[in-house]
């Protein structure tokens, strides 16, 4: 009978090829139709949105820019242990199998049509996938070796019941189920491949970003000091390459928004509204300045930090356009996945480089950090400033409106902290008695620092050498020399502000405004 160890893993391993079928056909559907609404990223983005705040900063103190992938590794093994019940179930207790298959697909349509800017055809995808899944899992069930086959002719018996057919030969049927089973696995398989070459394949504003030539800036940001960069082996580098950037925000998908059909609209409490294409954007004399931006998640000593050269426009130049009401204290960005920052509204008026930011170390902003347009904030954890794929702002007040993390227990307003890390030593690396040095950067993001300390193994507190630093909106290098003696040490280090601040001892978490405390190291010292 079906009912053994080998009926109920074969039921198990139907029901996860059918899942596979059906997730890969579900994929190469949005791939066609609606490429943003991929069953797994329309499901991973609710599980985004619905998870508290300690859930979010552990998966990202765990897996760090790796979160994303995580998530989905998460939804898949999720989706294969239900898959498996469902076959299982469906074995026993037909159909309600297919309906585990089935309900699957309706949180998927759910969370497609819940999504901000859930296009018309958003649902299909999933529903897809849930119908699919269930029409693979009744076919397999039915083949599962050892199943009574039932005879199709109702008159078969004296009542009128259909009858069971004879037995298959075991090994033909475990052969046949075999096959049937990697079948429906592998034509998900090819969907799921399809599905991804049918994106790549449509990504026409990866063709039009790279084929973008940016404009002269207009105002050009003044050279890098040949001081700026200490150039010592393992210390992270005064502008950070493109591709090591972080990155951080809610988006499982990126979105492909086309420089043509972007534009950006400032409203609210406005004496005029205003509304801005991507050719009036470029036609404006951009600017071009060095910004350091963090996350507020960044852990002391942590690495969600980089800087780079960027360019755009003002954002001051445009609230004046609008002419904000007295009463104004926030403007609320919005992205165009839904996304929403609040940020003080003077600082986007004050003298700093605020800007929409259409460029990024010389090239078109990536995909994954802003295309076409983003803000770029100097001052400000990105949570409440650095909006990507920017195209609204609201002008409004703390009072009367929230951003995405705010409503997730996140405070309103997130000025950067001072900060400091050490890079060298590295983490665990073992270091030759000798002259060495220990070297780092430290930021407060529109104060400045003016000069760092280090502590050896609980010792006096001594001045490191400080690099020259871009500007106050940006990191700045140190380093000090040391001979290093044989032995376990314990380094720190603390900054002190262009203002005089001390960085603080006290240890705090990143929510709800930033993480402080001192970075330590151990290091082992060898002969």
């Amino acid at each position: 009978m079906a009912d053994t160890a080998k009926g109920r893993w074969s039921a198990a391993g139907a029901g996860v090829a059918a899942a596979v079928l059906g997730a890969g056909l579900g994929e190469l559907t949005a791939a066609i139709i609606a490429p943003g609404a991929s069953p797994f990223a329309a499901i991973g983005s609710a599980l985004i949105d619905l998870a508290p705040a300690w859930a979010k900063e552990t998966a990202i103190a765990l897996f760090g820019t790796n979160d994303k992938l995580a998530l989905l590794i998460g939804i898949g093994i999720v989706l294969v242990a239900a898959a498996a019940a469902a076959g299982l179930v469906e074995l026993k207790r037909p159909p309600f199998g297919l309906a585990i298959m089935i309900a699957f697909g309706g949180v998927g349509v759910l969370a497609a049509v819940t999504r901000a800017n859930a296009g018309p055809f958003d649902w299909v995808p999933s529903l897809v996938a849930g119908i699919m899944a269930a029409v693979a899992l009744s076919l397999l069930i039915a083949r599962v070796p050892g199943r009574p086959r039932l005879s199709a002719a109702t008159s078969s018996g004296p009542d009128g019941a259909p009858v069971a057919l004879p037995p298959r030969e075991p090994a033909l049927e475990r052969r046949t189920f075999i096959l049937w089973t990697v079948g429906t696995a592998a034509v998900g398989l090819v969907a799921t491949v399809g599905s991804s070459l049918a994106r790549a394949g449509s990504r026409a504003v990866t063709i039009v970003r790279d084929a973008l030539t940016l404009p002269t800036p207009a105002v050009t940001a003044p050279p890098i000091p040949a001081t700026a960069e200490l150039g010592i082996s393992g210390l992270a580098p005064v502008v950070t390459p493109n591709a090591q950037f972080y990155r951080i925000d809610t988006a499982l998908i990126v979105p492909q928004i086309a420089p043509a059909d972007w534009s950006l609209r400032i409203h609210g409490l406005v004496q005029n509204e205003v509304t801005i294409t991507w050719d009036e954007l470029l036609a404006l004399p951009l600017e071009e300045s060095f910004t350091t931006l963090a996350c507020v998640s960044n852990n002391v000593g942590g690495d969600l930090i980089g800087n780079a050269l960027w360019l755009g426009y003002p954002i001051r130049e445009l609230l004046a356009r609008a002419a904000p009401t007295a009463d104004a204290d926030m403007v609320l960005s919005k992205s165009i996945d839904g996304f929403t920052a609040s940020s003080p509204i003077e600082a986007l008026t004050d003298a700093r480089n605020a800007i929409l930011a259409v460029g990024m170390n010389g090239e078109p902003l990536p995909a994954e950090h802003g295309f076409p347009v983003r803000m770029v904030v100097p001052g400000l954890y990105g949570y409440v400033s650095a909006t990507k794929w920017v195209t609204e702002l609201e002008v409004t007040r703390f009072d009367k409106a929230t951003g995405y993390w705010t409503t997730r227990g996140w405070s309103e307003r997130g000025p950067i902290k001072l900060q400091s890390r050490i890079d060298v030593p590295k983490k665990q690396q073992g270091v030759k008695a000798g002259e060495s040095v220990i070297a780092g950067v430290a930021w407060q993001q529109h104060v400045g620092v003016s000069g760092v300390e280090v502590q050896i193994d609980e010792g006096a507190w001594q001045p490191a050498t400080l690099a020259t630093a871009i500007s106050g909106d940006t990191w700045v290098q140190w380093s000090m020399p040391w001979t290093a003696t044989v032995g376990d040490h314990l380094i720190r280090c603390r900054a002190t502000s262009a203002t005089g601040e001390l960085q603080t001892e006290e240890l705090s978490r990143t929510d709800p405004d930033g993480a402080t405390g001192w970075h330590e190291r151990f290091i082992t010292v060898f002969s």
